[in-house]
């Protein structure tokens, strides 16, 4: 490695490269990790070393913000901190009566606890708290027959009134609808005030031949696994609701009802703040980016496995061959429901093929190599999917880059599309480059670099950015 290409990636904070360098300033005195965030010295001031030894024993000490010692040896104990306290937010939510309760169990100050939530979670302590009291008012819904008043107190809802606000907003159904999923085949979810529903009914059409779903008008037919029964499931989008029906053995379980459910609320993206984001690009002065869709939300994969897949299968092609290898890999290992779709193969089914299984099918050598890689450590239980949605998203990423096959727009992809995480960029897209190139008016398309700078100004809202950005180039639906 050069010192000018060492220097370029510490300018631009490139984490890719933390580990592999580390950075001293010597008017500080300080080492740093590639990625730190504290103001950049003067380039005569920095220094390279391979090693926090070799810059410890040229008299520089670790730099407190980036923690480099911490990274060599693979601790992180402020992050295992925060993740601590989020475990136990989540746990027990009505131990925590605020955001500030939140903060003083941190042990850190208001300004560097909300700066390490946003690092690690995507989202504020006072965001956190009120998905974790939502979520735990689900759990006791489905678990027990209390009164809605004593579950909104367990939960930690402080009235009534806020605890149906804030799960109506969340489920898209009253609590007293969603305890009747225990017991309703069919159920429906209301879409929230001004969604542009032509905009996720373009999503779901995207590809006409799918074998895994069908949109017909305002139809919508999907084959999904849910609580692992495989299932046909029927939207109809109308009079502002999402009105749902399943069919074969999942109509009969109200644990499969609830993944369904889920599984809708993902699809619409009911948990995403779109009004801050369309806030937000109007205070920047870019409000030409939501005109027309300031509702819009990023609509999620049915599962993990869904969004893994995909970010393998589409990495470096054009999307009308990504959804022909995908068709291609669903026909021949999925499963066959009435009406002609196929649930997605589990992983199992993928980890018994050989790579060279798939070159038929017209995959390359190497994406075969990895779409079966990464389907044997799912198998095998050595990465764990079901977990990622809890993780941190510093966690979730740091696993997901592990993974052969996965890079940093892969894992960006997966982390905001199937694990929900608000502030994602997939680095590298030309729907993002080309987005930004057409809102900002710029010459050529930005590299790397520039795609970080531009999008920064959209932290904490760069999930919903790219869904935007994506768009910007589209005619209306």
């Amino acid at each position: 490695m050069s010192r000018a290409h060492m220097l370029s990636r510490f300018l631009a904070s490139d984490p890719a490269w933390n580990g592999r360098f580390f950075t001293g300033v010597l008017t500080t005195g300080v080492y740093c990790l590639p990625s730190c965030r504290a103001r950049k010295p003067r380039a005569e001031n920095i220094r390279f070393f391979p090693s926090c030894d070799a810059a410890r024993s040229a008299g520089l000490r670790p730099c407190l913000k980036c923690h480099p010692d911490d990274f060599a040896r693979g601790a992180d104990p402020v992050l295992e901190s925060i993740e601590a306290l989020v475990a136990e937010v989540r746990a027990d939510p009505g131990r925590f009566r605020d955001a500030g309760s939140v903060v003083r169990r941190s042990g850190f100050g208001t300004t560097r606890c909300f700066e390490l939530f946003r690092q690690h979670y995507h989202a504020t302590p006072a965001d956190l708290l009120l998905r974790a009291k939502v979520d735990a008012a689900t759990r006791l819904l489905v678990g027990c027959d209390s009164p809605l008043a004593d579950v909104a107190l367990s939960a930690g809802f402080e009235s009534l009134s806020v605890f149906h606000e804030h799960f109506r907003s969340h489920n898209g159904m009253t609590p007293t609808a969603y305890r009747g999923l225990r017991s309703e085949v069919a159920f429906a979810v209301d879409l929230p005030t001004g969604y542009p529903l032509p905009h996720l009914l373009r999503t779901l059409g995207r590809d006409p031949q799918s074998v895994t779903e069908r949109l017909a008008g305002a139809f919508y037919e999907t084959a999904a696994k849910l609580d692992g029964v495989p299932a046909l499931m029927r939207i109809h989008f109308a009079r502002g609701r999402a009105e749902v029906s399943l069919g074969g053995a999942a109509a009969a379980g109200p644990s499969q009802r609830i993944a369904a459910h889920r599984l809708v609320a993902g699809l619409l993206g009911l948990d995403q703040d779109a009004a801050a984001f369309a806030r937000l690009a109007r205070r920047l002065g870019v409000a030409r980016l939501v005109s027309g869709r300031a509702g819009l939300r990023l609509s999620r994969t049915p599962g993990v496995w869904d969004g893994l897949l995909w970010s393998i299968i589409g990495q470096q092609i054009n999307f009308s061959f990504a959804c022909l290898l995908k068709r291609r890999l669903v026909e021949n290992t999925g499963t066959p429901l009435p009406g002609g779709l196929f649930s997605l193969p589990a992983p199992a089914a993928v980890a018994r093929l050989e790579p060279s299984d798939l070159r038929p099918w017209q995959y390359s050598r190497q994406k075969a190599e990895y779409l079966v890689g990464a389907a044997r450590l799912v198998a095998e239980g050595k990465l764990d999917l079901a977990a990622l949605p809890s993780m941190s998203a510093t966690r979730a990423e740091r696993t997901l880059l592990a993974v052969r096959g996965l890079g940093p727009w892969s894992v960006n992809y997966l982390m905001m599309r199937s694990l929900g995480f608000a502030d994602c960029v997939p680095i590298g897209d030309t729907g993002v480059t080309s987005g930004l190139q057409a809102l900002f008016r710029l010459e050529e398309r930005p590299d790397s670099d520039a795609t970080r700078r531009l999008m920064s100004v959209f932290s904490p809202h760069r999930s919903l950015a790219t869904a935007h950005l994506w768009q910007i180039n589209r005619p209306p639906p």
